[in-house]
């Protein structure tokens, strides 16, 4: 795979820090030399650690990342480097991905309902695997990509989660043949079946379903002739800080082992958005102003000429119109912090984004402590998911800054693999990249001899598997792995801190030598 040289650069511009994302945010704020506005403090070493943890907790599942969720240039970047997949469900999200340098093959254009010049998109540039639903997009396809790899996506929904998908795209599975057939009339391959709990899925349980009735699908596509061997989980895992995949993976690892065991050959892909990103990303918000909401001093005992106060409202700078639309499209309960200790009392608070629109409230009825002033900052935790990404600049207020920190080691480690994947001396093309059973029993049992830092494998598995791309001897390794998992490092000064240098999240222009002016600016 040829890679592109701007991820190298993507990481040279971002901040080497140890630090915590509270100290580093801290450090951040009390800069005189930058405007006090929103910014985002992303971890990119928690995205490689939940990519990790993917891998393993569910081995056979190769995940390919919902670039929907948050197109940010170094997760991509990240992601793209350690050899996940991606899910596009558009034009622009397919260029941006294939500016990485990642290999068609890695990407399924996974949306149901596709725009015919992006489709032509996907044909042009060899991105094969896509999704479907219907009879009119098996026939948009059958004359655009007949050549392409078709999904179906069958319909089965959780009750519990934060945004209902099936109500849009899915086929129920009782429509599941007929689309088959029609599929095989207009000789297209099938060659997978695809669901999408919903998104933000709080009932681990649904995947077991929903596989069993992919399973029912698989034997339908056989007897219509097609040769599927491919199953697409779809997303729906939580990814805040206090969620846990494990639920999830063993009811889905549990649900494979009865209806697609291994022995079955079929492949098993996922679409994780918000589990790779939510936590990874903590928004830090100023104060620029705060207003006291007195009550009627006529319904006070006895009556006064100035009532009690009854709230307060602050107001920052991004909101309902930016970073916050998660509020109102994902549904999500946002909780800001204050980043300084403030002593005193608490009184009940709200909110406010930066526009004129009345609407633009981003919380109410939260208790914050009364000695918040004007200059003061509120720290935002989980806001990787679904915020920046949709986020608009209502009124001409811009998005906060993006900046992405990530401790030397791990930089280090990225651009290790990234001379490796330049070099060709490694197979990129949809590697999981995950180390035998052997391997990791041997590993721990140099663990547990004294010769490496730690006591079990899956913790270790990250430096081992990243370091495989490194000529070093086994002292050197071993330095390495103490310096990535020694709880008590000592945070390093930094030079002045280098911010990344994209336009909110827009690192990578991909140039299609197909397409006219006009079509790139589209």
């Amino acid at each position: 795979m040829e890679m592109s040289k701007d991820i190298k650069n993507l990481f040279r511009s971002s901040i080497d820090s140890e630090s915590t994302t509270m100290d580093a945010i801290k450090s951040i704020t009390r800069r005189n030399d930058r405007e006090p506005r929103s910014f985002y403090h992303v971890d990119l070493d928690e995205v490689v650690r939940r990519l990790q943890q993917w891998r393993l907790k569910m081995p056979r599942v190769h995940p390919h990342y919902a670039v929907k969720c948050n197109d940010t240039p170094a997760v991509l970047a990240a992601l793209a480097l350690l050899g996940a997949g991606f899910d596009c469900a558009s034009r622009v999200e397919m260029k941006k991905v294939l500016g990485l340098g990642v290999a068609a093959p890695r990407i399924i254009y996974a949306h149901p309902c596709k725009i015919a010049s992006h489709l032509k998109f996907a044909h042009a540039h060899g991105v094969s695997l896509m999704t479907f639903d219907s009879y009119e997009e098996l026939d948009k396809i059958s004359v655009i990509y007949p050549d392409a790899e078709l999904v179906l996506r069958i319909r089965c929904d959780a009750v519990n989660v934060q945004c209902q998908l099936g109500v849009k795209f899915g086929a129920q599975p009782f429509e599941a043949r007929a689309l088959l057939q029609r599929a095989a009339q207009l000789n297209l391959k099938v060659v997978g079946v695809a669901f999408h709990v919903g998104s933000g899925c709080s009932e681990p349980e649904v995947f077991g379903r929903a596989i069993e009735a992919s399973k029912q699908v698989f034997i339908e596509a056989v007897e219509e002739g097609h040769s599927p061997y491919l199953l697409d989980l779809g997303g729906g895992f939580l990814g805040d800080k206090h969620s846990s995949l494990d639920e999830a993976a063993n009811c889905i690892n549990n649900a494979l082992e009865l209806h697609f065991p291994e022995s079955s050959g079929v492949r098993v892909i996922a679409e994780p958005g918000r589990y790779m990103v939510s936590a990874a990303f903590t928004l830090a918000t100023p104060i620029i102003n705060r207003r006291k909401v007195l009550l009627d001093p006529a319904s006070v005992s006895p009556p006064s000429t100035s009532g009690p106060v009854k709230s307060v409202m602050y107001f920052i700078d991004d909101g309902l119109y930016g970073s916050f639309n998660c509020v109102l499209y994902d549904h999500q309960v946002v909780k800001p912090a204050p980043l300084e200790m403030q002593l005193g009392e608490d009184r009940l608070s709200s909110v406010w984004g930066p526009t004129c629109d009345g609407f633009d409230r981003v919380i109410e009825g939260m208790l914050l402590p009364k000695s918040l002033a004007v200059g003061d900052w509120l720290v935002w935790e989980d806001m990787g998911a679904y915020t920046l990404a949709a986020a608009g600049n209502f009124n001409g207020f811009p998005l906060p800054e993006v900046m992405v920190h990530l401790k030397p080691m791990t930089r280090l480690l990225l651009e290790a693999e990234y001379e490796k994947l330049i070099s060709g001396t490694v197979d990129s093309e949809l590697s999981s990249g995950v180390s035998s059973d052997d391997d990791c029993s041997s590993r721990a049992s140099l663990s547990s001899s004294g010769d490496l830092p730690g006591t079990k494998c899956e913790p270790l598995e990250l430096a081992y598997q990243l370091m495989d791309s490194l000529d070093l001897d086994k002292v050197r390794r071993t330095q390495l792995v103490n310096m990535l998992f020694t709880e008590t490092l000592q945070p390093r000064r930094a030079a002045s801190p280098r911010r990344l240098k994209t336009t909110n999240c827009s690192f990578i222009d991909f140039v299609d030598p197909t397409e006219s002016e006009d079509d790139r600016d589209a």
